[in-house]
């Protein structure tokens, strides 16, 4: 049996990450074992706990479960608030497979990003740049000196993220921008005229998964540090404040 903290903890927990008014039921099925009369307790505790002035959420009764929502008296403030929001970012598969591309490669040129995917990705990398997911990094030191590109820091922050160090597996990349930029696919990047969608790669599967792309590629599959931009017509990488401790 769970002690006291530790019970109300799990509750709170539970109706915070639920999209919809959990049930008890819901919660006892959860906490396998636990008596309803004490998690009905713990959970009359917790409502109690929120109803205090210093809480700017309370837990409400909505449709027979228990919801967090805003108190009425902080909605003249909490509507100001979020009108001054930015529109959730969403990404399209094929913006999401080149960002992919990027954090797991960078800095990586156009030519490389096409090469991974298998398609086209100029009209897809202009969309990252513009959502400033992206930023270029200077130029490769090769023939025709390509544009390096690399994540930044609004990428670390829309994805939760200390630094690319912390990135995971490809796969569960794919579930962490779901969350972080929306859960549908929307279809925003649709392929130029004359050209065809991207078939090599996909992050569900498909001719080959964009796992297997990307790690098939000749550089270990492990992100870098931009590479220092040249003297003479290179662009220069763009400077970011650091993240706030």
């Amino acid at each position: 049996m769970l002690n006291d903290d530790i019970l109300k903890a799990l509750i709170e927990g539970i109706i915070y990450v639920a999209p919809e008014p959990v049930t008890v039921e819901a919660i006892l099925k959860t906490l396998d074992g636990e008596e309803r009369e004490r998690v009905k307790a713990k959970l009359d505790e917790l409502t109690a706990d929120y109803e205090q002035n210093q809480h700017g959420i309370q837990i409400r009764q909505v449709a027979n479960g228990y919801k967090f929502s805003t108190k009425a008296e902080h909605h003249e403030v909490l509507r100001k608030y979020v009108k001054s929001l930015k529109p959730l970012l969403r990404l399209s598969k094929p913006a999401l497979e080149t960002l992919a591309v990027i954090a797991y490669r960078q800095p990586v040129t156009l030519p490389e990003i096409d090469q991974i995917r298998g398609v086209d990705s100029g009209g897809v990398i202009h969309t990252l740049l513009e959502r400033k997911l992206v930023v270029t990094a200077g130029r490769k030191t090769v023939v025709g000196r390509p544009i390096l590109y690399r994540t930044s820091r609004d990428f670390l922050v829309h994805f939760g993220l200390k630094d690319v160090g912390e990135l995971p597996s490809l796969k569960e990349f794919e579930e962490l921008a779901k969350r972080a930029l929306g859960s549908e696919w929307s279809a925003e990047e649709t392929p130029a005229a004359g050209t065809e969608p991207a078939r090599v790669v996909s992050l569900e599967g498909g001719a080959r998964p964009l796992e297997e792309a990307v790690a098939s590629a000749s550089e270990p599959l492990t992100p870098e540090p931009p590479a220092p931009s040249d003297e003479g017509g290179a662009p220069p990488p763009e400077e970011e404040p650091p993240l706030p401790s």
